[in-house]
């Protein structure tokens, strides 16, 4: 299979480095596509599936795979002629874990190289960027209200030092600000909180178990919603998700859902993969057995 390789060559971190050591062997077996700035990735990708390559590899972090993913779904019938391959290089690599794909870039390489792939299930969300509409596609998660709102605040420089407890210290400074209502409405269903959580798989934001009943299969969205965000309920749910990976079920309200829509009456932040895209209102949808990734 012809495959190529989407790699940012400013990357930093241990897990690049390592990359870069095996630039050249992996050179030898593949096409290497270097990203300059935000948004190369996707473009890249894009470019790749018209030149005829099989498997498109995101070399990074679920930010990344994300570029990488709607580059792929740029191209039309792409998701049918290529296959999304992932070297996790990244910070918390959340798809990558649900995957079950190994952090070792040897190891890594060797479930590219063999080339079993799977189908699971495509969500995409909708939403407006300055009075635009704007339709991405996302891996495993997205999210609205405290949860965007501390990827907006989480600090690069502090990210690669520490990692996922990054985010914890950025979610600790949201968690400081006013909170938006937020209204899920989808499969029945209609709840109001001031986080909602939206899962394809069952992990977030590592190897927390938020969505123990997900499916990358079913065709459904998972739903987590927290009717409020407080120091109260990071008190509550705080023990049980770090020493167990799961939230108390008394605290949030899930469902699933097969399509779903994200109201607020104030500026509410939304991310996708980890990455901030834009603000609520926003609406989400699920293509069955759409995406073809290479697994073990």
């Amino acid at each position: 299979m012809r495959t190529c390789v989407i790699f940012n060559p400013t990357a930093r971190g241990e897990k690049a480095r390592r990359f870069r050591r095996h630039l050249d062997a992996i050179g030898k077996e593949a096409t290497l596509k270097l990203t300059a700035a935000a948004g190369d990735a996707r473009r890249l990708a894009a470019e790749a599936v018209g030149e005829g390559f099989e498997v498109i590899v995101a070399a990074g972090g679920d930010g990344t795979v994300n570029e990488v993913l709607n580059g792929i779904g740029d191209v039309p019938e792409g998701f049918a002629r290529a296959r999304l391959g992932v070297l996790p290089l990244g910070t918390v690599n959340v798809f990558a874990r649900e995957l079950a794909l190994s952090a070792r870039l040897d190891a890594a390489w060797a479930v590219i190289r063999q080339g079993r792939e799977t189908l699971i299930d495509l969500p995409a969300v909708e939403y407006g960027v300055k009075g635009a509409p704007q339709r991405l596609y996302f891996a495993q998660l997205a999210g609205a209200g405290l949860d965007a709102r501390a990827v907006e605040l989480v600090q690069w420089q502090l990210k690669k030092k520490i990692g996922l407890l990054a985010y914890i210290v950025a979610g600790l400074k949201a968690l400081q600000g006013a909170q938006s209502k937020i209204t899920a409405a989808g499969g029945g269903h209609s709840a109001v909180g001031e986080l909602v959580l939206i899962g394809n798989g069952r992990l977030y934001g590592g190897d927390f178990r938020v969505f123990p009943q997900a499916d990358l299969r079913d065709g459904r969205l998972d739903v987590c919603v927290f009717p409020r965000v407080n120091w109260w309920t990071l008190f509550r749910c705080g023990p049980g998700l770090l020493l167990r990976g799961r939230l108390p079920a008394s605290y949030v309200e899930v469902f699933q859902a097969e399509s779903l829509t994200l109201t607020s009456p104030s500026a509410t932040a939304l991310e996708a993969d980890g990455e901030l895209i834009g603000h609520l209102p926003a609406t989400f949808s699920i293509e069955r057995s759409r995406l073809r990734v290479i697994v073990l």
